[in-house]
């Protein structure tokens, strides 16, 4: 049976190299000593990294992590999906994160399920309630959504499709979270949604990639982080500072768990975890 609490998880993607795989086995078994609840491993767009999230996914099971692997029908049929999920299902895999997933550059939208609710409701049609499944949610909005209101009324449609709990996008403002999930609560999602939070260790990419995800670096904080400049360990020491308060600030306030998004890193996670005595909760 699928576990059933909301965990201190850490997320990792594929590589697309043998020497960046090489590195990150290296950092699997850094943080692995951490002893997180599990690892996810992302998909890619379009099922980009299909075959490369497999791999990891069943060499880091069979190491004796808990790993869970990253799913959407992007680039994937029901078929292929039904013969993962036979396959997670015999390696021991029982948490999923299920997501519409990004369609690929160039390419147009999938003809069928395109959205995560349906991958929700099929895993659940296909396997009943043996995996725990995750699903994504957005705090400060998905920068496709039409409205806040739009966008958590699909969040719901994932919850009564089957979804048992969720992780957030990154976010440094601890109040956009409290306030999603008040709003959340009073459209009857129940579920426990868990914080994503991305350390800060490089703030032009940081900045690159929260102009393409929706993530919001408030003022104040850009301000700060390109006062830096060159001053690469001085940003790192101070962005450290910055997502320890945050997630203090959210675990006072009742956050069920922290996800970490590492960018196969292992540095800023490992501090992160040692300031928040995550080993001993």
């Amino acid at each position: 049976m699928a576990p059933s609490h909301s965990p201190f998880s850490i997320e990792f993607y594929p590589p697309r190299t043998a020497a960046g795989e090489t590195k990150l086995d290296a950092v699997h078994a850094e943080l692995a000593q951490l002893h997180p609840d599990f690892f996810s491993v992302t998909y890619g767009a379009g099922g980009s990294t299909k075959s490369g999230t497999q791999q990891l996914v069943l060499k880091y099971q069979a190491q004796g992590s808990q790993v869970a692997p990253h799913l959407s029908f992007g680039g994937t049929d029901e078929d292929e999906v039904l013969e993962l999920l036979r396959l997670y299902r015999d390696a021991g895999i029982n948490r999923l994160v299920a997501l519409r997933g990004d369609i690929p550059s160039g390419g147009g939208a999938p003809a069928h399920y395109r959205y995560a609710s349906e991958l929700v409701e099929y895993i659940r049609q296909e396997t009943g309630d043996y995996f725990h499944i995750e699903v994504a949610c957005y705090p400060e909005v998905h920068p496709e959504a039409k409205s806040f209101a739009a966008d958590v009324s699909y969040f719901k449609q994932k919850v009564d499709a089957g979804a048992n709990s969720a992780i957030t996008q990154y976010f440094y403002n601890a109040d956009a979270y409290f306030r999603f999930l008040d709003y959340c609560g009073k459209q009857g999602i129940t579920i426990p949604i868990v914080p994503g939070i991305m350390p800060i260790t490089n703030y032009e990419n940081l900045a690159r990639f929260s102009s393409k995800c929706g993530a919001e670096i408030p003022l104040w904080l850009r301000r700060r982080l390109e006062e830096f400049d060159d001053d690469l360990s001085g940003l790192r020491a101070f962005g450290l500072d910055v997502v320890t308060e945050l997630c203090e600030k959210l675990l006072a306030g009742g956050a069920p768990g922290l996800h970490f998004y590492s960018m196969n890193l292992s540095g800023s996670v490992t501090k992160l975890w040692k300031n928040l005595s995550l080993s001993d909760r």
